[in-house]
């Protein structure tokens, strides 16, 4: 376990269409670390343009990055391009093996997956894509956070801070992530008891999966074609 004074060095991965949640919660929280550098990865330095059409720039590429002690890979939207880009995934697999930690928010995990860095372990991702994991080897848990060793998975957008706060604790210790969290004032009362598929009318949860049923059709396209990939670079 890190002292709370000594040198961090974290990386998020960048790409087109994340979401700008996944990434910013975290880092938020992770930033408030004593000693804590945040370093935002993608192949170039050009602005990135994340999924609500903020333009985020990158302050380190991959061939810039040597180590880390932990990866966060944010999910949303672009995360399915994401599952095709070897020079990402390439990326993830060399750093890995040197992190404390290999992280990820939402649908993240699919590109930890993807990347071959999920077979074998317990992990979440959004409540619509669970079932996705187990392409990739993983065993889904519908819980809001997942740790299983030196792997730590949030659950969909907004458990990111939750997500963030279990790391804190892991790399220093609860007292830090307690005051992190008062620091924030993160309280969370939302107004309706409706945030997670086992609270959620069902009519509501119908609803939204109707809505996406056509996108969650391609993402899980693109996941079948990332483990078709993986099986092949094991052959």
């Amino acid at each position: 376990m890190a002292e709370n004074n000594s040198q961090l060095t974290i990386g998020f991965i960048m790409y087109p269409g994340l979401t700008q949640l996944d990434l910013f919660g975290p880092a938020d929280v992770l930033s408030r670390m004593q000693g804590t550098e945040i370093k935002y990865l993608w192949r170039n330095t050009d602005p990135v343009i994340v999924d609500r059409g903020l333009r985020i720039i990158p302050n380190t590429t991959y061939n810039q990055c040597r180590s880390l002690d932990m990866i966060c890979v944010p999910g949303g939207p672009g995360q399915i391009a994401m599952m095709d880009d070897e020079e990402t995934l390439a990326f993830l697999r060399r750093i890995a093996p040197g992190c404390k930690l290999v992280t990820s928010v939402c649908t993240g995990s699919l590109i930890l997956g993807a990347a071959g860095l999920l077979r074998g372990y317990n992990a979440t991702c959004h409540w619509t894509c669970l079932d996705q994991l187990s392409i990739f080897g993983a065993k889904a848990v519908a819980e809001r956070v997942v740790t299983d060793r030196n792997r730590i998975t949030g659950a969909g957008v907004t458990s990111g801070i939750d997500f963030a706060l279990k790391v804190v604790e892991s790399l220093t210790d609860k007292r830090t992530a307690q005051q992190i969290q008062l620091q924030m004032e993160y309280d969370p009362q939302p107004p309706y008891n409706c945030g997670s598929p086992r609270t959620a009318p069902e009519e509501i949860v119908d609803s939204v999966r109707a809505r996406l049923h056509m996108f969650l059709s391609t993402r899980r396209t693109a996941s079948e074609r990332a483990a078709e990939r993986l099986k092949e670079l094991k052959d």
